[in-house]
């Protein structure tokens, strides 16, 4: 199968829409990392081969950009089926579900993004649909209403979600397998950049893969945008290869700091220390402080900052803790001197 081959019924969003795509695994064996979720799905695509059935049903959670729709891709491919894909907001109404689930055919994986963010009804109505594999449909109006059972095919829903507690009880005990990525390893993502730069045939040392790794946050997806803002670099520079030298200097230029911090982070880090005294602060109060979305700072900013250590959640508040005072140069005050 080629890398460009699509079966899955998706729009592609553009030129960086294309270039991850054009980087995506096409198979668990050329996934990398998360290897206790890969083996788990490796059972599971081979049994419902045996099986000769549908695939059970699966829920990611986890920070954006980890390989969610990726695995989602990959599910697809290695059962040889079609992929449709979806979101939780677009599906308004019982009628947008009803269109989706009457294209699917059997043993198709509909894939559904943010699906914590699933309208209400429509919930509801994909619990039969996930559960028996019908859908209610009404017809007629009025008195005259009668409700009819539309059978499906027996199809396979991924879900992903960032926020894995807003998902409802109800919609989390009909999945067969619910599971969480996590953060990538130095290592993993080294593996991944390296991968990533042959594909685009770049000349990329292993210090600088190991530098761009170093700086990606632990998420391969901004792996693979610092490796083509840093690729800009070595072309306009005109250098045929790509070290750690050249890797550090474009990513400086781009604003991201050692451990991978741009500047929202460093916007939200230093609004938390310097405007708040360390805290604690609530989260309306920082976003309104640095002009800011609360879901962006609670999905994209803070996982990583909690991860690293650099903040916490507390009922009052979040703080930040004494790496953040250090690491943006800020003498610790003295009500912040418990915290390690």
């Amino acid at each position: 199968m080629s890398r460009n081959s699509n079966i899955e019924h998706t729009q592609l969003g553009g030129a960086e829409e294309e270039f991850e795509q054009s980087l995506r695994p096409l198979g668990l064996d050329e996934f990398v990392g998360q290897v206790s979720i890969r083996e788990n799905l490796n059972v599971m695509v081979q049994a419902a081969k045996i099986r000769g059935q549908a695939l059970d049903h699966i829920l990611f959670s986890g920070p954006p950009g980890l390989g969610k729709t990726t695995l989602g891709h990959i599910i697809s491919r290695e059962l040889g089926v079609t992929m449709h894909l979806t979101s939780g907001p677009s599906l308004e109404r019982k009628g947008d579900l009803a269109g989706i689930l009457s294209s699917l055919e059997e043993g198709d994986v509909l894939f559904i993004d943010e699906c914590h963010r699933l309208n209400t009804v429509v919930e509801e109505n994909l619990y039969p649909a996930m559960e028996d594999f019908y859908f209610d449909i009404v017809i007629g109006e009025g008195a005259a209403a009668r409700s009819m059972k539309l059978n499906l095919p027996r199809f396979t829903l991924v879900g992903a979600t960032t926020r894995a507690g807003l998902v409802s009880a109800p919609l989390r005990d009909r999945f067969g397998l619910v599971t969480r990525l996590d953060y990538y390893t130095h290592e993993d993502l080294t593996r991944i950049v390296s991968r990533s730069a042959a594909i685009l045939n770049m000349n990329l040392t292993i210090e600088g893969a190991s530098e761009i790794a170093r700086r990606s946050r632990g998420t391969p997806r901004i792996a693979n945008r610092l490796l083509r803002r840093v690729g800009d670099y070595a072309l306009v520079h005109q250098s045929k290869t790509i070290d750690q030298e050249l890797a550090a200097y474009a990513l400086s230029k781009l604003a991201v700091d050692s451990l991978g911090f741009d500047y929202l982070d460093r916007l939200y880090l230093d609004a938390l220390v310097s405007k708040f005294d360390g805290g604690p602060a609530g989260l309306d109060t920082l976003a309104a402080a640095i002009g800011e979305e609360k879901d962006t700072i609670e999905e994209v900013v803070e996982p990583f900052l909690l991860q690293l250590g650099f903040i916490q959640r507390t009922p009052r508040g979040r703080v930040a803790t004494r790496q953040a005072f250090e690491h943006l140069g800020i003498a610790l005050p003295s009500k912040q001197g418990s915290l390690v």
